[in-house]
């Protein structure tokens, strides 16, 4: 960071603009995306497929976040603001005071093609209408940690560089390779044409996650909460679900992710 911090005292200064009403313009759309807080602008920083175009800092983190801030390019503005400035821009309290304004460099699934995953027995991850941002973001971060290759959504599923999906994936959202494919018929025909073993995760499935510890390529089906995959989808898969207690047959989609990947991880480990 060779700029220099830049003081900003008016909240409606225009080069903020990006950062303006921030849980507004979430609903509404920006250009961009917006990181908050550091434990995501760091992965941010790391990216070569996602870049930073400018950063707001509260005041009183500038210290804290040198070593941080030591790795933003060149070019890219760092604006420090106090308090009261930081928060009439964003239009709430934001307690971590560190937010970065940023962009789409390359295709997330460009570095991945789905045909390679296959070829070593990879495991991708499917969501399916999934269009609650936190679902997203922990589904994201339960790949990420059980090293999953990449995950595809069909057109419903909501768009994981939303603010909150990126905070609640711990930016594990600008390091997991991901693709939004169209029409879920369409993901599950090409995923069945390059070998994949196909796994809807469904409740009321009759078998367990045994098949998950066979190997070869996997690919794993997620429904949003309630309505499930349809019924269309999972006749064409194999359906699997979680042993749970008598009485109670569902859990978050993002835990039954978590579950079902970590199972896939120790298959794959053990091979190793």
């Amino acid at each position: 960071m060779t700029l220099g911090p830049i003081p900003i005292i008016d909240p409606q200064d225009a080069r903020l603009a990006a950062y303006r009403d921030v849980r507004e313009r979430d609903l509404v759309g920006r250009q961009g995306f917006i990181a908050e807080g550091r434990v995501v602008i760091e992965p941010l920083l790391a990216s070569p497929r996602f870049r930073p175009l400018s950063l707001l800092v509260l005041e009183n983190r500038l210290a804290g976040l040198a070593p941080v801030l030591a790795r933003v390019p060149d070019n890219v503005p760092v604006y420090v603001a106090d308090r009261q400035t930081f928060d009439g821009v964003a239009g709430f309290p934001v307690h971590r005071g560190f937010l970065a304004h940023g962009e789409v460099l390359a295709d997330p699934m460009a570095a991945t093609r789905l045909q390679a995953i296959a070829s070593a027995g990879g495991t991708v991850v499917v969501a399916i209408a999934i269009a609650n941002h936190d679902n997203i973001g922990a589904i994201f971060r339960n790949a990420a940690a059980f090293g999953a290759d990449a995950i595809l959504l069909d057109a419903t599923s909501c768009d994981p560089l939303y603010r909150k999906a990126i905070r609640v994936s711990a930016g594990s959202v600008f390091a997991m390779p991901y693709a939004r494919l169209g029409a879920a018929e369409g993901i599950l025909g090409e995923l069945l044409g390059l070998g994949f073993r196909c796994f809807a995760l469904a409740p009321g499935a009759s078998e367990g996650l045994a098949p998950l510890d066979r190997p070869g390529p996997s690919a794993l089906f997620l429904g949003a909460e309630g309505p499930g995959l349809p019924p269309q989808l999972t006749a064409q898969m194999r359906s699997i679900a979680i042993p749970m207690v008598p009485g109670f047959d569902s859990i978050n989609v993002a835990t039954a992710a978590a579950i079902a990947l970590q199972r896939l991880y120790s298959r794959c480990a053990a091979a190793d």
